[in-house]
């Protein structure tokens, strides 16, 4: 009969600990397989995905597991197979999603697992999916634009009223005062 140990080792607690502060400044994660990846490749993704203020983690699936668990977040054990990587996106994570998808056609052994965004899990084919989503400035942009559209065009209908009025004024002064001067050279 083999005897269980009950008590977790402080090492191992420490580590959780630590996931669970990485993961909770973000409701976005994306996982990762970086199996086959240079220290090189692993270097520049980290630089590219810096650039966007995002953590590149290669993680313990058991330790990662148990930080969502105790962060109240969905089971993402599926996601959790294998050597896995997760980019904590703590902004736009469909421009996360593009920058490892764009990377994974450069460099194929990178595979993207599926990712946990706003409390919803999704797989690979959803990921990728979202990733070709517009990001949060476009959206924002695309917004302004369609918000800005009817301001433009009342502005340009006001500008109009009083330039149609002073084209109006100046074309009859033009005609009075062309009339005016036919009838003083027949004179």
């Amino acid at each position: 009969m083999a005897i269980v140990a009950k008590k977790i080792q402080e090492s191992k607690t420490k580590a959780i600990g630590q996931l669970k502060e990485s993961f909770g400044v973000s409701e976005d994660f994306i996982f990762t397989d970086y199996r086959g990846l240079t220290v090189e490749q692993i270097t520049n993704l980290r630089k590219n995905l810096r650039a966007k203020e995002v953590e590149y983690k290669v993680i313990k699936n058991n330790y990662a597991r148990l930080a969502f668990e105790q962060l109240s977040l969905p089971d993402v054990s599926s996601c959790l197979v294998g050597p896995t990587a997760v980019a904590i996106a703590p902004k736009d994570s469909s421009e996360v999603a593009k920058i490892l998808f764009d990377f994974a056609r450069e460099t194929p052994a990178l595979k993207v697992k599926g990712a946990l965004v706003a409390g919803t899990l999704y797989d690979k084919v959803q990921t990728e999916a979202y990733s070709k989503l517009p990001g949060r400035l476009e959206l924002i942009s695309m917004l302004m634009s369609v918000m800005n559209g009817p301001a433009r065009n009342l502005a340009a209908a006001l500008n109009d009223v009083p330039s149609r009025l002073v084209r109006t004024i100046k074309a009859i002064a033009d005609q009075k005062g062309g009339g005016a001067s036919d009838s003083g050279n027949a004179a």
